[in-house]
């Protein structure tokens, strides 16, 4: 993706080769910054800081976390203790210990000498893996969306719904909820996005609607509550949003408030689909409700919001009442019932173990033994 005519991905290597630069995503979209990592230490703080966030990204992240520590230490107890750190950032999203899992096991049997070389190799093969399946991810979602468009007057506008971000901000590249309709977008399909605000945190009144801005595409910031009335007014056509993680049946995991739109979705015949990769189904787990463990955040978060005053300074505001306290959970579960389908790198199926495991097999037969 281009930001103001640059192509960028969300992580690259600095120019000495071996630090580890990323967009901070916590200076968006009043500042376009980038932070330089250059420990194990900095790289942990960014997930959990949210400097990089989204399953993809962070799995990317901690990858590269583990290629930092290797090039300082590359002893068996370095690469425990760098797995140990950077796995205790985030609980939520599943490619964080899929990406460092797949560390582990391509380091492990290596001589101490040659474990940082081979760290670097796997970090950016992570990435670009990644890229390549966000933009499978995307044609595949284009073909929904093409359907979708075929049932609406010539012209007419495709009215997409999504929440939070699963843009390329949340990826290396290309996003998942919205590959499809970058994708739409540059075929000439007319669409149009309603971006929740996504609160806390304002991600899709944010990097959402600041990605959106950038590729040209229509778009329109609401508050969360006001999806379902948008819906009655049949002025959604369809729902796609991301997911942190994904059962082997289906149930998923996005951010707080993906499941009152489900609901809303479900009761108005509203199609609601959700973009995944496959590394963020979690093919150990089948009830998303009791076994998806769901991250609590500051309350900071909650009470707090950030924006431009009038004299174009960042600035912090308190928006409740003294001595009221606030609650965060980050993530709510979708189950798979109300999910229309699911769009992965092999194609749409629909949220089930059936469904998954036709377009896995392999995954799902491990998950059975």
């Amino acid at each position: 993706m281009k930001i103001q005519g640059q192509a960028y991905r969300t992580i690259w290597l600095a120019q000495d080769g071996w630090r580890v630069c990323v967009i901070d995503q916590t200076r968006l979209p009043f500042r376009f910054e980038t932070v330089t990592l250059s420990s194990t230490e900095a790289a942990a703080e960014a997930i959990r800081v949210m400097v990089v966030r989204g399953a993809p990204l962070i799995g990317a992240t901690a990858a590269y976390g583990v290629a930092l520590a290797m090039r300082v230490e590359p002893s068996d107890a370095a690469l425990e203790a760098a797995l140990a750190m950077l796995g205790g950032t985030r609980p939520t999203a599943v490619n964080l210990h899929w990406a460092l899992g797949r560390m582990r096991e391509r380091l492990a049997g290596l001589a101490p000498e040659d474990r940082s070389a081979a760290a670097y190799a796997e970090a950016a093969a992570i990435c670009d893996e990644d890229v390549a399946l966000c933009r499978a991810i995307g044609e595949h979602g284009l073909e929904v969306i093409r359907d979708v468009a075929a049932q609406r007057p010539a012209g007419k506008a495709v009215n997409i719904l999504t929440h939070c971000n699963a843009g390329w901000l949340a990826t290396v590249d290309w996003g998942t909820a919205l590959a499809p309709i970058y994708l739409a977008h540059d075929a000439g399909i007319p669409v149009h996005v309603w971006v929740d605000e996504t609160r806390p945190r304002n991600q899709g009144a944010a990097l959402t609607a600041f990605e959106l801005g950038a590729h040209g595409v229509p778009h329109t910031v609401i508050a969360d509550n006001a999806g379902g009335h948008l819906m009655q007014q049949g002025q959604v056509d369809m729902v796609i949003v991301g997911t942190d993680r994904t059962t082997a049946t289906g149930d998923v995991a996005n951010k707080i408030g993906t499941y009152l739109k489900a609901l809303a979705a479900h009761d108005n015949g509203v199609p609601f689909y959700v973009a995944l990769p496959s590394p963020t189904i979690d093919w150990s787990l089948s009830d998303g409700l009791r076994d998806i463990p769901i991250e609590e955040r500051s309350a900071r978060e909650v009470t707090h919001l950030s924006g431009v005053g009038e004299d174009g300074e960042v600035r912090s505001f308190r928006l409740l009442a003294p001595g009221s306290n606030a609650a965060n959970p980050a993530f709510d579960v979708t189950p798979a019932r109300l999910v229309t389908g699911l769009i992965t790198e092999r194609g749409v199926t629909e949220a089930s173990a059936d469904g998954l495991a036709r377009l896995f097999p392999e995954r799902a037969a491990g998950a059975a033994d």
